[in-house]
């Protein structure tokens, strides 16, 4: 008898889009199940966005203001970050419409940066 055990390929790191909000799934969550709070950023000539965990430890050292460090809520199957001004941001951007619907992309875990990038050329 040959037996081929299945084995389920990696799924694809994605982040949803909505108006006052980024929702990752449960492949990008995995990088931040130990974050205390994030850091948002855009690469506007890239369209990219970039998200950062920040450890307890460096949330709450004093050389990243407090207005740059965010609330990220995660849970088993998914994570969140709740920040309407960004969202807004993010839309002018991308010329998206988030208060009518959301919009998938597909995102990349940079090992070097610790950050994820979401690539809002790659909807999904």
């Amino acid at each position: 008898m040959e037996i081929t055990w299945f084995n389920e390929k990696p799924k694809d790191c994605v982040v949803t889009l909505a108006a006052g909000s980024l929702t990752l799934n449960k492949p990008a969550t995995t990088y931040f199940e130990t974050a205390y709070s994030v850091m948002l950023g855009i690469d506007k000539s890239n369209k990219l966005i970039v998200i950062k965990p920040l450890s307890k430890s460096d949330a709450i050292r004093h050389d990243i203001a407090d207005n740059k460090k965010y609330r990220i809520t995660v849970r088993t199957s998914y994570s969140r970050v709740t920040n309407k001004a960004f969202m807004e941001e993010i839309s002018d951007l991308s010329k998206l419409n988030l208060e009518i619907e959301t919009h998938k992309y597909k995102a990349t875990w940079d090992s070097k940066e610790q950050i994820l990038i979401v690539d809002l050329k790659e909807e999904l």
